[in-house]
């Protein structure tokens, strides 16, 4: 078997050949070329179409048990199909509606994958239910007791499937590359209510049983289950909130934008296709910011500022209903594709609806993220190309702004090479051509050549495809705005306000509160202060902004890791309290790596981490175990 890497470059040298071929049998050639190295299936041979799922939660043994009934394509009428399994127990198989028993094997467990579960069928089979119940360790799974909800009285579960972890909760072929569609039955205690990335109730029932239908094809990673106590209400008539009840109030009023949202998403790339768009806000062990789920957003409570003044990342969630659900990456290696598309969806959104000036200023930050990643990776590092290769690796680890910015600035620089306008026609081309398709960076490419480029050598220099696809750091033409930091521009207002406020010059203190006064012009400010600073600094900016006392989730972790590297201990109580009622997992490590860096920071870190331990997502205790040994 090639190397990645090898593949790669032949592809490189394959491209040009292909763009003589016609747009559908470049297709074809490129997707021959396609393998997921995070899954031991095998859909060239043997594949699932649509799911039947029967399942029964159980909060007493934290376990999900049934049945999961697979319609299958066996293309090469082969006598085996593979399944990724992530410890699950499986008591039996059958095949056909007549239910006939058949034999299975396990393949060689591996770090990461889990193991491949080898089912015996017959060339004819088209129809396999996989009888099974999950493991304690289920790595999708985060049930919670009581305590750990906002409403204190009954318990919680949600899954977190994306990257690999379906698997750990339901027998599938678990790679982005294969999608289906899925009907589900789910029964829960009957004071809860159940709830899935498909079309969803809206009350409970007295029975405690609900059905589920999704009738678009999805990957195996969206899909979602969520049960608890939770109510719903309306925004508009296609979106709305689903909460706790004690939640559900302030969660209504914060996400009240999310129809015109919706409204600037099809101006801008088409009709969204899913029915309804509504949010699931969970409880605060989350460990994202948020999940695009189809129909149902899972999003972190910790976005309620009460000030509506962090819905951007609705924007976000939202623009996967193209970027992502609509059109996916083929395979985790190819993470960009979803991620790099959506943040440049999602400003496109924030700046239809907020305006252009908040749009720059995200942009803004974008790049300085970027260049943070790139220098901690180091900028001659192959995990900077966009099309990675995370072979033998958790896909988690590709979790970073090299696809989320990187892939961003990739398409900012097509577009300023070609002009919005245009851009904004092949984009909408791109999601109306490959709809409900699975699409590796290859197809992309081909498709971008094919459509955008067309052959034009100028265009190609000018953009630099190669340079940012499968070369490191930042390539030299990268495209962004630079109005805002221009003499007279808000940002160089402000960049001229740090440096007045931290050399302790006198000046009119009014001038902070006038000129730094939306989230992110705050956000912008924090993060272009000075590293170190004294103690009478920092107070004297926590005078100017309560910074302290905020509630704004991007502005706590700014702040607070300016106040444990300054040694700013007035901020102490409420970065524990921060920690402990926090699970969003890159809103809190960043702060245990700060403490991290001296012996009585470490010894408070761990002293902290013991009583938010239990708060937490696996995912999220898992890498901060790893961080604190």
């Amino acid at each position: 078997m090639f190397k990645k890497t090898v593949l790669i470059k032949n592809l490189i040298l394959f491209i040009p050949f292909l763009m003589m071929l016609s747009c559908k049998q470049k297709e074809q050639a490129a997707s021959q070329l396609v393998e997921d190295p995070h899954s031991f299936s095998k859909p060239a041979i043997a594949v699932v179409e649509h799911l039947d799922l029967d399942i029964k939660v159980n909060f007493e043994n934290q376990q999900i048990s049934g049945k999961a009934v697979w319609k299958i394509n066996n293309k090469a009428k082969s006598n085996e199909i593979i399944f990724d399994d992530g410890q699950l127990n499986i008591s039996k198989i059958t095949l056909g509606a007549e239910e006939k028993e058949t034999t299975f094997t396990y393949g060689e467990e591996k770090e990461f994958l889990g193991r491949p579960l080898k089912v015996v069928i017959t060339p004819e089979t088209k129809l396999i239910t996989i009888y099974y119940t999950t493991n304690a360790q289920a790595s999708a799974l985060q049930w919670l007791n009581p305590h750990q909800t906002a409403g204190k009285k009954r318990p919680y579960l949600f899954t977190q499937s994306e990257s690999i972890a379906a698997r750990s909760w339901i027998p599938c072929q678990d790679s982005p590359g294969i999608r289906f569609t899925y009907n589900a039955t789910v029964s829960v205690p009957n004071d809860l209510l159940a709830l899935m990335s498909a079309e969803n109730p809206e009350v409970k029932n007295s029975k405690g049983i609900y059905h589920f239908k999704q009738i678009h094809p999805i990957p195996s990673y969206l899909l979602a289950l969520a049960v608890g106590d939770i109510e719903f209400k309306a925004v508009d008539k296609r979106t709305g909130i689903y909460a706790e009840p004690s939640v559900l109030a302030n969660a209504v009023y914060e996400f009240a934008d999310m129809g015109k949202m919706v409204n600037a998403a099809e101006k801008l790339y088409g009709p969204y296709r899913w029915g309804r768009y509504d949010l699931l806000v969970l409880p605060p062990s989350f460990p994202f910011g948020g999940m695009e789920n189809p129909n149902l957003t899972f999003i972190t409570p910790t976005v309620i500022a009460g000030d509506r003044s962090l819905v951007s990342i609705i924007s976000h969630e939202l623009a996967h209903s193209w970027s992502g659900n609509l059109v996916t990456n083929a395979t985790w290696n190819d993470f960009w594709l979803n991620e790099g598309f959506t943040n440049y969806f999602e400003r496109r959104i924030d700046e239809a609806i907020f305006g252009k000036t908040e749009a720059q200023i995200q942009e803004e930050f974008a790049k300085k993220a970027l260049e943070d990643a790139v220098k901690e990776m180091g900028d001659t590092s192959k995990d900077t190309y966009l099309k990675t290769d995370y072979t033998g690796r958790n896909p988690d680890e590709g979790t970073n702004d090299i696809a989320y910015e990187k892939g961003y600035f990739f398409l900012r620089t097509i577009e300023e090479a070609v002009g919005r306008e245009k851009f904004d026609v092949f984009l909408r081309g791109y999601f109306d051509s490959h709809a409900f398709q699975s699409v590796s960076t290859e197809q992309f490419l081909l498709y971008l050549n094919e459509n955008l480029i067309k052959g034009n050598s100028d265009l190609e220099k000018k953009i630099r495809i190669n340079d940012w696809v499968y070369g490191p750091g930042i390539p030299s033409n990268i495209a962004y705005s630079k109005d805002l930091l221009s003499k007279g521009g808000k940002l160089w207002k402000i960049d001229g306000l740090v440096v007045s406020a931290t050399k302790g010059l006198p000046f009119d203190t009014s001038m902070l509160k006038r000129e730094i006064v939306t989230s992110n012009e705050k956000k912008f400010f924090i993060t272009y202060l000075p590293k170190k600073l004294s103690v009478e600094q920092m107070k004297f900016l926590d005078e100017q902004f309560n910074f302290t006392g905020s509630n704004n989730t991007d502005i706590q972790l700014l702040w607070y890791t300016m106040a444990i590297g300054n040694h700013y201990t007035v901020a102490d109580k409420r970065i524990e309290d921060y920690l402990i009622e926090n699970g969003r997992m890159w809103h809190i490590i960043p702060l245990y790596k700060e403490m991290m860096k001296t012996p009585e920071g470490l010894k408070r870190a761990k002293e902290i981490y013991k009583k938010a331990r239990p708060n937490y997502h696996p995912m999220t205790y898992m890498a901060i175990d790893k961080l604190l040994k």
